[in-house]
C-alpha cells in the first residue's frame, strides 16, 4: 500500500513539474512574440505612417475634386475617374510620357553600362584603385540640389563650362532641343556610383578561382566576362536594372532644379509635371489633376516591380 502511494505522488510530482515545463515554455514563446513585435512595430508605424497612408490619401485625392478651399472646409466632391480622363486627354500629356521614357531609358542605359564597365575595371588590382573607387562615389555622396546646382552652372549657353570644354554655344537650359538632354547627362552622372557599388559588389562575390580555371583553358578577358561573369552577374544586375529604373522614373529634384521642366515644358517628366499641377497648376482641380499623375506614376513603378518579382519566381521554377 506504501509502494502504491508512493508511486501515485511521484507521478503527480512529475506532472506538476510538466506542467511547469510547459508553463515555462508558453511564457519564453510570449516574451519572443512581445519581443518581436517590439522590433517589427516602429518599422511597421514608420511604412504606414510615411509611405502607406500618402500613397493611399493620392489615390483618394485623384478621386476627387480637391481644391485649396477643401483645406480649410473639409469637403472635397468624389468625381469617380474624371480627374483621369482629363489628364489622359491633355495636350501635354503625349509630351510628357515620351519624354519620361526618353529620360528614364536613355539615363538607364548609360547609367548601367558605364557603371558596369568601372566595376569590371576596379574589379582588377592596380596602384590606387581603393583611391579612385572612393572618388567615384562623390556624385553619390553629394546631396542632388548641390550636384543638380553645379550642373545648372555648367550647362549655362554663355559662361558655362560645357560649352567652354566643347567649343559650342548651345542653350542648354534655354533651347528646348536640349533641355532633356541636359538633365538626362547629370542624371546619369548621378546614377554611375550606384551601379557601381552594386555591380561591383556582384563581381567580388564571383570565385575567383573561375578566372583562374578558365585562365588556363585559354579563355581571353573577353571570354572570361561572357561566359563567367556575366552570367553569375545576372541576379546583381536584374536587382540593379530595376532598382534604377524605379529611383529615374521618378526622379524629381535633379529635372526641377536645372530646367523646372522647361523651356516650354521640353523636359516636363511624370514627376515634375506632378509637382507643377498640384503647386503652379492655377486651377481649382489642380490638386487633384498633380494627385492623379502621381498615382499614375505609382502604378507604373509597381507594375515594373510586380514584373520582376514574377521573373524571378519563373527562373526559380525553371
Amino acid at each position: 500500500m506504501a509502494h502504491h502511494t508512493s508511486g501515485v505522488a511521484v507521478s503527480a510530482a512529475g506532472e506538476q513539474d510538466d506542467a511547469h515545463r510547459l508553463a515555462s515554455r508558453r511564457r519564453a514563446a510570449r516574451r519572443t512574440r512581445l519581443a518581436a513585435f517590439g522590433f517589427v512595430a516602429p518599422v511597421a508605424a514608420y511604412t504606414l505612417i510615411f509611405f502607406v497612408y500618402p500613397i493611399v490619401r493620392t489615390g483618394q485625392l485623384s478621386l476627387q475634386h480637391y481644391t485649396f478651399m477643401s483645406y480649410f472646409t473639409g469637403q472635397a466632391d468624389f468625381v469617380g475617374f474624371d480627374n483621369y480622363v482629363t489628364i489622359f486627354g491633355h495636350p501635354l500629356f503625349p509630351t510628357v510620357v515620351a519624354n519620361t521614357a526618353i529620360f528614364t531609358c536613355v539615363s538607364l542605359v548609360f547609367q548601367f553600362g558605364l557603371g558596369l564597365a568601372l566595376a569590371v575595371f576596379f574589379n582588377r588590382s592596380f596602384p590606387l584603385s581603393a583611391l579612385f573607387r572612393s572618388l567615384i562615389l562623390v556624385p553619390w555622396l553629394l546631396p542632388v540640389i548641390v550636384s543638380a546646382t553645379t550642373w545648372r552652372w555648367m550647362f549655362y549657353k554663355d559662361y558655362g563650362v560645357i560649352n567652354s570644354l566643347l567649343g559650342t554655344h548651345i542653350g542648354w537650359l534655354s533651347d528646348p532641343s536640349w533641355s532633356l538632354w541636359a538633365v538626362i547627362i547629370a542624371n546619369i552622372w548621378l546614377g554611375i556610383p550606384f551601379n557601381v557599388v552594386l555591380l561591383y559588389g556582384g563581381l567580388q562575390a564571383i570565385p575567383e578561382g573561375l578566372y583562374e580555371a578558365a585562365a588556363l583553358d585559354g579563355a581571353g578577358p573577353w571570354r572570361r566576362f561572357r561566359s563567367i561573369s556575366w552570367p553569375l552577374l545576372r541576379p546583381v544586375t536584374q536587382v540593379t536594372l530595376l532598382l534604377g529604373l524605379v529611383y529615374t522614373i521618378k526622379a524629381f529634384d535633379v529635372i526641377w532644379v536645372i530646367t523646372k521642366g522647361g523651356p516650354v515644358d521640353s523636359s516636363q517628366t511624370l514627376a515634375t509635371w506632378s509637382y507643377k499641377l498640384s503647386f503652379q497648376g492655377g486651377t481649382e482641380q489642380s490638386l487633384s489633376l498633380g494627385a492623379t499623375v502621381a498615382t499614375l506614376l505609382f502604378f507604373v513603378a509597381l507594375g515594373l516591380g510586380l514584373l520582376y518579382i514574377r521573373t524571378q519566381r519563373k527562373e526559380m521554377d525553371a
